[in-house]
């Protein structure tokens, strides 16, 4: 009988590597993004949607370029799309947690779990303070015990805006990962059922993100994952 060895000392480390290094090269990549937003009633009747459909590609220069696939459609009833909700579909739900966003943020080992066969550890992620204009994400992060990459997350996008005439809310989430090309574990589905409490009265919705048809984009330009020409 032994005791589990545990979570190695220098796990944070070797996550933001293997993070980083998965974040760099999704930046060589094509792929499409489905949005689909649904806002319901209590009872789950659907009153409206958000759908939209865009391709991340390059130029024949090798920059970043989003190019819609379709005129985006938008018949909510009383959900209002904001830049944060749209920032939030770009940046947060897809979330990479690579080196540089380290000083944003703090974790703490939650413990382990086998997810899709997969043994992992589970880490709490929080920001460790939130500055105007911010956004950023709060929840668990599920790390492959073989290979350090992140193949799972839960969580919000973080502030909430509430004043005293706004209200800016955003649903709990979860994102999956797949391992493309047999190297790195990219975002796949963003998934969202939540209910959100307006002052006003509570709204239901539900969020899919789909992330599919990643190509590896062949050029001798290289570009990183900020999407900047090197």
């Amino acid at each position: 009988m032994s005791l589990a060895a545990g979570p190695p000392a220098d796990l944070l480390k070797q996550v933001l590597e293997r993070e980083s290094e998965a974040a760099a090269e999704r930046g060589h990549y094509t792929y499409r993004q489905s949005v689909l937003i649904e806002e319901l009633d209590l009872s789950g009747r659907r009153r409206g949607e958000y759908r939209e459909t865009r391709d991340i590609i390059f130029t024949p220069q090798g920059a970043r370029h989003e190019k819609p696939v379709r005129r985006p459609v938008e018949n909510l009833d009383r959900l209002r799309l904001t830049e944060e909700d749209f920032r939030d579909i770009r940046e947060v739900q897809p979330f990479l947690f690579t080196r540089d966003q380290l000083p944003l943020y703090e974790t703490r080992f939650k413990g382990e779990e086998t997810i899709d066969s997969l043994a992992c550890w589970v880490i709490q992620v929080n920001p460790r303070q939130i500055l105007d204009g911010q956004r950023l994400f709060e929840g668990l992060v599920w790390v492959s015990q073989a290979d350090f990459s992140v193949i799972r997350m839960e969580g919000r996008a973080v502030p909430q805006i509430l004043g005293t005439r706004k209200e800016n809310l955003f649903p709990r989430f979860t994102t999956t990962r797949r391992k493309v090309d047999g190297k790195f574990w990219f975002p796949e589905t963003t998934y969202a059922d939540d209910v959100l409490p307006f002052r006003v009265g509570p709204v239901r919705m539900r969020l899919r993100i789909e992330y599919s048809e990643y190509k590896r984009f062949q050029a001798e330009s290289k570009v990183d994952y900020h999407g900047k020409p090197k």
